[in-house]
């Protein structure tokens, strides 16, 4: 049992599918622990082998040279087969010896190259000096035994220079704390005095103690909060300047260089230094070496290296220029001198050893040495010149323009020296020596311009642009107008017009020029160069004389930057030109108004009849004109040949409003009821009627009744009119606490009062509906509960409004003004916030800055509001009123008159 064939030869048993038996042991691998076992049980069993044993030698076996015994390998060979079968079957031949024999030689070269590194032996113990690093301080471990406590103490500690330290730490770091830390710092703190007082503290127990909170304290703190937050929103308003002047100065500071900024010092040496060895040659060199030194406050080094510098560079101006600004003034004399004998031609040195000088006569001396050296040099001419007086200047510009005839500042100095007719001759010179410069052309044409000879000018300016043709010089048409423009600048409006006639048509194709030219018109006077406009204008009207929008840019132009004559010139050529467009008519006929001459606008207005005879605009300009002059008669017959000839229901309505002026209110309402057959949709006419019957009449039930009709009619031909439902709601407020006071003189009936509110409600209601989200219907419902005292009905109802309008300026406003005082900046933070561009709500701010007393935050919120909408004439008078009690005269003249410019045609009020 157990037995497995040729296990005596080395062999392992398997086990197959169909066999189950002996077999079934496995398969045992060399080297495993099955075979370990196996093994040591055979040799238990026969005993151990004698020594030098060959198993098989008696049927002449030879032993295997990989086997190993209990002395080591045999033959010198070094690898072993445990595996039995294998090392029966693979032969050991003469190739393996020899491969062997190389694996050994390399092995022992490793280890004897091993030695080596190790074989250098210590004089007294004989050991390596590749010791361990534990080893190699021994020694000093030992001694350290005999520190005594103060040598331990005096020892440094050691810095960390690990990366979390090298990281720029934050100085100042602020962790939020709980309230109630907050409450149980201060009963710590608080006065036991101040228990005594009352309403702005509350005791509270902590700990066993009493602590009183300044809650007032917080009330202020949370005060200042919301107005750092409004100051903040009001930075975003667009088109603002809230930069505070002063403030903004006084925080512009100025770094000086220290010598602990300058920066590493050393490492720009040596870059410096490395620099001069490689090119000593090289001028920026030696010039940053020497302000480096300078910088490092060593002066002396620095003039030490920009002298090496002169010495090893010196074709280098720069060198030599620095040189001097490193010395004093008579040493940099010197170097200059030195500088000139190297470089004669340098201009920079000559003009640098003039500023060292501090004498005139001596500064002329060095000038003129330069000129001998450089004759052709512009700027030392300039320098020169500037020094001398009229008569010097003449003579040495003479000389100058034959140095230097290419200058053209040259010529143009000596022409402005010379007299008029010697001018004339300079600059027939310089044309002949310049033909393609064009500012001697402009020169020549401001000379004559100066001596009044206006038809030479044009001559000069259409011979320049020939000739520049001629000599191929380009000239771009904005480089003419540029031209233009400095022409104007210099006092010579002709000579810039001229130069507009012959070269505003430069490139401009013949579909593109209205265009083309209204915008170089724009873009000029947005430079100031009013005449350089007016000229492009008058030139563009001539070419297109039928173009209303060039007129309107002309009268525009003539009414911001014209007298009234220059204006009305431009209204009388445009009203001959287009005798049809009516505006030009009634604008001519305001400003003559205006200035006084009531005749010559009649006689505009004639004209303009007989041009316009069933113009609705000319009849109520004439009717206007004589009821502001007093003349009511005429007026009247003029208003009725305009419901004949040019009826419209602006024509009624005109003329119901001058019958009600002078308190004619049943003829008014008769020509009210005419136009409102005529015009049904009119809806002014209906809320001029409700006005009447309800406000200029005798306030009966039957005058009130015929209100509340006009204004039904109104809502039923007109639904879409906020105001007509606005006035209706208002009527119906009022009629019924009207009728209360006649039938009970003076006494409340609270039902019809409540009743007349609950008719109003619901014609605001009706009118929201056929109307939805209209802000203005909303305000009007809010308004009617806080009139009758229904706070919190109308809190509601503001609630639900800016539901549906959120950005609805009005209604923010108003709810700003409806809430307590406590809650009022939060308000005006919300409403900045969502509308930060609406002059309402800006107003409301403002409004709420003058009621806590800060005028200059207040003022300036008016500012923003007039700023903003300056059509909005309800803000200016809010403004106004506001500098009455709080500027002085001046602010308030200043706000009338920019009130008198805005001219504001819009407001609740207003």
């Amino acid at each position: 049992k157990g037995y497995v064939p040729g296990l005596g030869r080395g062999a392992a048993g398997f086990t197959t599918r169909s066999d189950i038996g002996p077999a079934a042991v496995g398969p045992i691998v060399s080297g495993s622990r099955a075979a370990e076992q196996r093994q040591l049980k055979s040799a238990n069993q026969f005993g151990q082998a004698p020594k030098g044993y060959i198993p098989g030698a008696g049927r002449g076996a030879v032993g295997n040279p990989f086997l190993r015994d209990g002395n080591g390998p045999i033959n010198g060979g070094e690898k072993k087969f445990e595996d039995p079968l294998e090392a029966n079957t693979a032969p050991y031949e003469q190739d393996d010896i020899e491969a062997d024999e190389i694996y050994a030689a390399i092995d022992e070269r490793m280890r004897t190259k091993r030695k080596k590194l190790d074989s250098e032996v210590s004089e007294e113990g004989g050991q390596s000096n590749t010791k361990r690093i534990k080893g190699q301080f021994r020694e000093l471990k030992d001694r350290l035994a005999t520190v005594t406590d103060d040598q331990w103490a005096s020892i440094p500690d050691v810095g960390d220079y690990s990366l979390k330290y090298k990281q720029k730490r934050r100085e100042d770091v602020f962790t939020p704390i709980t309230d109630s830390l907050l409450e149980s710092r201060a009963s710590t703190n608080v006065d036991t005095m101040s228990s005594s007082k009352k309403g702005s503290t509350t005791a509270s127990a902590v700990d066993g103690f009493t602590s009183v909170a300044n809650m007032s304290g917080l009330a202020a703190a949370r005060g200042t909060v919301l107005g750092m937050s409004l100051d903040r929103m009001s930075d975003s308003v667009s088109g603002q300047t809230v930069v505070d002047p002063q403030g903004y100065l006084t925080s512009l500071t100025i770094s000086t260089v220290e010598n602990a900024q300058v920066g590493d010092i050393q490492k720009a040496r040596l870059l410096l230094k490395s620099v001069r060895d490689t090119n000593p040659k090289h001028g920026p060199a030696w010039i940053a070496s020497a302000r480096v030194e300078e910088a490092a406050g060593k002066i002396l080094q620095a003039r030490k290296l920009i002298q090496e510098g002169c010495e090893a560079s010196p074709m280098n101006e720069d060198v030599w220029i620095e040189a001097a600004r490193l010395h004093p003034n008579q040493v940099a004399k010197s170097i200059l001198a030195t500088a000139v004998r190297h470089i004669p031609q340098s201009t920079k040195i000559f003009l640098k050893a003039a500023d060292l000088e501090t004498k005139e006569v001596t500064k002329k001396a060095v000038l003129r040495k330069a000129l001998e050296a450089n004759p052709t040099s512009v700027k030392l001419w300039k320098a020169a010149i500037e020094l001398e007086d009229a008569d010097d200047a003449r003579t040495l510009l003479s000389v100058a323009v034959e140095k230097v005839s290419h200058s053209v500042e040259m010529w143009l100095a000596l022409a402005r020296l010379e007299t008029y007719e010697n001018a004339r001759r300079v600059l027939n010179q310089a044309r002949k020596a310049l033909p393609t410069e064009r500012a001697i052309w402009i020169a020549g044409a401001k000379l004559e311009e100066s001596q009044n000879h206006i038809e030479i000018v044009d001559k000069i300016i259409d011979k320049a642009v020939k000739s520049l043709q001629k000599h191929n010089a380009i000239v771009k048409r904005t480089q003419w107008l540029e031209e233009a423009e400095r022409a104007e600048e210099a006092k010579a409006p002709y000579t810039s017009a001229a130069i507009v006639r012959y070269t505003i048509g430069m490139g401009v194709d013949p579909e593109d020029k209205q265009r083309t030219w209204a915008d170089d018109a724009k873009d000029t006077l947005s430079r100031g160069a009013v005449a350089t406009a007016r000229a492009i204008i008058a030139l563009a009207l001539v070419t297109f004389p039928m173009k209303r929008s060039l007129w309107m840019q002309a009268v525009e132009m003539e009414r911001k930057h014209g007298n009234s004559d220059s204006l009305d010139q431009v209204l009388g050529e445009a009203s001959k030109r287009l005798p049809k467009v009516e505006i030009f008519w009634l604008f001519r006929a305001k400003e003559r108004w205006l200035a006084g001459e009531i005749d010559k606008a009649r006689e505009v207005l004639t004209e303009a009849f007989a041009a316009n005879p069933n113009a609705e605009s000319v009849w109520l300009a004439a009717s206007k004109l004589e009821w502001e002059t007093g003349e009511i008669l005429r007026a009247r017959v003029l208003l009725q040949r305009a419901r004949e000839r040019a009826p419209s229901g602006r024509v009624y309505m005109k003329s119901a409003l001058l019958e009600r002026e002078e308190k004619r209110f049943d003829e008014a309402l008769n020509l009210i009821n005419a136009g409102i057959e005529k015009y049904p949709k009119f809806a002014k006419l209906h809320m001029m009627g409700g006005q009447i019957c309800s406000e200029e009449l005798e306030r009966t039930k039957t005058n009130l009744d015929i209100a509340r009709r006009c204004y039904q009619r109104g809502i039923k031909d007109c639904p879409n009119n906020i105001v007509l439902w606005v006035l209706a709601s208002r009527l119906e407020e009022q009629a019924y606490s009207f009728n209360n006071s006649m039938s009970h003189h003076g006494g409340k009936n609270t039902n019809k009062i409540f009743n007349g509110n609950t008719k109003a409600r619901s014609l605001l209601e009706l009118a929201r509906l056929q109307n939805p989200k209209n802000p203005v219907l909303w305000l009007e419902a809010i308004r009617l509960e806080r009139r009758a005292s229904h706070d919190a009905l109308a809190a509601t109802l503001m609630a639900r409004a800016l539901q549906e309008c959120p950005s609805s300026g009005i209604l923010l406003a108003e709810q700003i003004r409806m809430v307590s005082r406590a809650d009022k900046k939060a308000k005006a933070q919300d409403a900045i916030r969502r509308c930060p561009e609406n002059s309402h709500v800006i107003g409301a701010v403002a409004i709420l800055f003058a009621s806590d007393r800060k005028k200059a935050k207040a003022r300036k919120w008016f500012d923003k509001a007039v700023t903003l909408d300056s059509d909005l004439g309800d803000m200016w008078g809010r403004y106004y009123i506001f500098e009455q009690k709080n500027g002085t005269k001046e602010q308030q003249q200043n706000i009338m008159d920019r009130c008198i410019k805005a001219d504001p045609k819009h407001g609740e009020i207003w």
